[in-house]
């Protein structure tokens, strides 16, 4: 018996061998900029060996966690623009491993704008529709009057149309400007524009990351239909202290960041503003120098790391526009945000972000005349807390988590002093909840076929205190019914899945698909073809229901010469539901029962994005063309067939070139094209009692002529010390001095009223800038 055990004994120590020797463990850790503490979002992390190899991507926070089977390994970890590090280790524990990279600055202007860093991430994932910008990149591009711009930037990006001249409003593959979510560290930007539009809310120098994603969203975001443009600022830099800025002709900045402790926290804090209301106080003529017209706005954050496990961050912006004529009007508004998150690390495996949000939005508008003064305010406040969670396995990165919104809306409220010809108006506010819960994974089966699917589970409640209406197709109102405070009146619940896949043709070709759905319960109301700072919001309602976007998409990807080149063409459907528009002469400001006003239908949009761009030499940029159709179908509008949308436009093509000449100048130009919006044009026009009045037939039937526009600037390094860094940026805006179309207005001819003459109001012509950078 003796001789027969030992055979078995044997077999068991291998059985234990073989067990032991396939036993994994995970590396874990934090990826940061070595010079100044800057986590490094996206940062490539890869474990291989002669036998295996494991790769992943730096969540939002620079975490990491790859798993491996036991045994050693090369560690490498690279960044765009950062020299690569590699390391052997051994796996035969839990290894925590936080790692410094140092800037390669050969390589900072290389990479424009990118998918991701990973080398061909951008073939392998299979998330669609991602950019992200490379913030330094943006210092070269020309831009008006000087101020590197986020928003105007993604606007040159295939299936992103700008909302027109001197605005900062965008439309992603169909959707009207509203169905963006635009997020500051988490906190919803509802309204993103300075100067009506001419400069964004996003100040550069305080900006660390930016992704936009237009198809196959993710689960962890909702709220909107047609895209998320998800902002991150720049924590601080914990190792040292610095401040950088710039002087332009009509606006500066300033930048001061430091150590709080150093290596464990740090501050940020930047601040933008103009001063052409100055330059008007200088004017000697008095038409000028009592008119008002300005914006500014700071940005901050700090953090704290307690621990390997817990790190702090809090945030905030707050940014503020006056413009006004004296004895005539004055219009101003503003966001506020404020966030505060915590990071915790569970194990080397979860990973959680805890985050309590705050931001507010509100305009007034004032009439200055005696006779006729008033003064009209409206808000959007929300309060949010979210909890998101990250799970990480050998081939698995599984999401999770969930969000609540509390809305706040005050629609409009007049107010009048005096003899004032206009009526005092108190609009009642509205409360809404927002309730979320989603899980996602990020599945890779092979070498070959990745996917990532989950679904989102939104609801969202109308609350009292408040009276609610039911309007009848006439617009009378049919019912009427009372909500206490905090009661919940009406609910809506929606699943939202989210699918999309890719396949590796070869390690540098793809094919992808995705499929999303998405719910928005926020809307904004207004007949402008442009976004504009007093449109009002509202909020889904018994009259008003969520709108609703199924989107398909499919995709092929290469890249070619060491990702040198990339190239990408999607094709994409989108099913809308519960669209909005209005009623033909609707009111929407100061309306109490502005819903009687509304009409809804459905929508499609369906277009054509191609994308070629070149990464590495000294000359890259990109050519990004749309192909597109946008549409509605609502009853009472068009005799209930399909008519464009407003946003509607053919072809939309832009072209970005940057040359670095030598290591002091660099040269960069981009020219745009685009087809007019759609319009409505009046049909004829009649008299009565001396007065012009004009009708109008088929809704946004017209067009308005076409955009054209090249844009030149020019970078001149200054020399750099170890301590300073300078630089002059010039730029000449509408080189070729274009009279692009703002609006068209319509006025019976002075030598002959019977007939009738269209007027264009163009913004710019050609503009010069200079501005002066300085970084110490």
């Amino acid at each position: 018996m003796k001789q027969k055990s030992y055979p078995f004994l044997i077999f068991l120590l291998c059985l234990f061998s073989q067990a032991f020797s396939q036993q994994k463990f995970t590396i874990s850790g934090t990826i940061r900029d070595a010079a100044t503490g800057e986590t490094l979002i996206g940062a490539t992390v890869k474990i291989q060996n002669a036998t295996q190899s494991f790769g992943t991507s730096c969540n939002a926070y620079g975490f990491y966690s790859l798993t491996g089977n036991s045994g050693d390994y090369d560690l490498i970890v690279s960044y765009t623009g950062y020299q690569s590090f590699s390391k052997k280790i051994t796996l035969n524990a839990a290894l925590k491993l936080n790692i410094d990279l140092g800037t390669n600055k050969a390589d900072l202007n290389e990479v424009v704008i990118t998918s991701r860093n990973r080398k061909n991430e951008n073939v392998r994932s299979p998330q669609m529709g991602l950019d992200k910008l490379d913030m330094k990149s943006l210092d070269n591009l020309p831009v008006l009057f000087g101020e590197k711009d986020v928003l105007k930037t993604i606007q040159l990006l295939p299936g992103v149309k700008s909302g027109g001249e001197g605005n900062t409003g965008f439309f992603v593959r169909g959707g009207a400007s509203d169905q963006n979510l635009i997020l500051l560290d988490e906190a919803v930007v509802y309204n993103s524009s300075h100067l009506l539009g001419f400069f964004s809310t996003f100040n550069g120098d305080a900006i660390k990351d930016v992704s936009l994603y237009k198809g196959g969203m993710p689960a962890q975001y909702g709220g909107r239909l047609s895209s998320v443009l998800d902002v991150k600022m720049q924590d601080g830099n914990n190792k040292e202290f610095a401040a950088e800025g710039g002087i332009g002709l009509i606006a500066s900045r300033i930048k001061v960041e430091g150590p709080i402790v150093k290596d464990k926290g740090s501050f940020m804090i930047s601040a933008r503003r103009t001063y052409i209301d100055l330059l008007l106080k200088a004017s000697s003529d008095s038409s000028l120098n009592s008119n008002t017209l300005n914006f500014y706005d700071i940005n901050a954050k700090l953090n704290y790391k307690f621990d390997d496990k817990n790190t702090l961050f809090v945030s905030g912006y707050f940014g503020q526009d006056n413009i006004g004529i004296k004895d005539l009007f004055a219009n101003d508004w503003g966001n506020t945000t404020a966030t505060i998150r915590l990071n915790h690390v569970f194990n080397d495996k979860l990973f959680s972000n805890t985050s309590v949000i705050y931001n507010k939005y509100h305009y007034a508008v004032e009439l200055l005349d005696a006779d006729n003064n008033a003064r009209v305010t409206s808000m959007i406040r929300d309060y949010n807390v979210k909890e998101d969670l990250q799970y990480y396995s050998n081939k698995h990165i599984i999401r999770f988590g969930a969000q609540a919104i509390h809305h706040r809306i005050a629609p409009s409220d007049i107010t009048t002093n005096g003899n004032s010809s206009f009526n005092p108006l108190a609009v009642e506010n509205r409360y809404g909840l927002e309730l979320a819960g989603y899980v996602s994974d990020e599945w890779t089966l092979t070498d070959k076929f990745n996917i990532l699917y989950g679904v989102r589970l939104s609801g969202f409640s109308l609350l009292g205190p408040g009276t609610f209406n039911t309007y009848d197709s006439d617009g009378a109102v049919a019912s009427a019914a009372t909500a206490g405070k905090g009661k919940f009146f009406k609910t809506y619940i929606y699943p939202e899945p989210r699918f999309s896949a890719s396949y590796s043709l070869t390690d540098e070709t793809s094919l992808k698909a995705s499929y999303n759905r998405n719910t928005q319960n926020i809307h904004i109301l207004t007949n402008a073809n442009t976004g504009s700072p007093t449109d009002q919001y509202v909020m889904s309602s018994n009259n008003i229901k969520p709108e609703l976007a199924d989107q398909v998409a499919l995709g092929y990807f290469r890249n070619s010469k060491d990702n040198s080149f990339q190239f990408s063409g999607e094709v994409y459907y989108k099913w809308l539901q519960n669209q909005i528009d209005y009623k033909d002469g609707a009111e929407l400001i100061a309306n109490a029962n502005v819903e009687s006003e509304l009409l809804y239908g459905t929508g499609r949009a369906y277009g054509m994005e191609l994308y070629a761009k070149k990464t590495k030499g000294r000359l890259t940029g990109w050519i990004s063309y749309t192909l597109s159709k946008t549409e509605r179908k609502i009853e009472g509008i068009n005799e209930g067939n399909y008519y464009n949308a407003k946003q509607d436009r053919t072809h939309d093509l832009a072209l970005v070139g940057i040359y670095n000449f030598n290591p002091r100048w660099t040269f960069s130009a981009n020219y745009i094209y685009s087809t007019g919006n759609a319009v409505t044009y009046p049909a004829g026009k009649y008299n009565v009692g001396g007065l012009t009045t004009y009708y109008y037939t088929e809704r946004n039937a017209n067009r308005m002529p076409y955009t054209s526009r090249l844009d030149l600037s020019a970078t001149l390094k200054g020399k750099e010390t170890k301590k300073y860094q300078s630089s002059w940026s010039f730029g000449v805006y509408n080189a070729l001095n274009r009279k692009n179309p703002y609006s068209i207005a319509f006025r019976d001819k002075k030598n002959d009223p019977t007939q009738t003459e269209a007027v264009q109001t163009s913004l710019f012509g050609i503009i010069p800038s200079v501005t002066y950078n300085f970084k110490f």
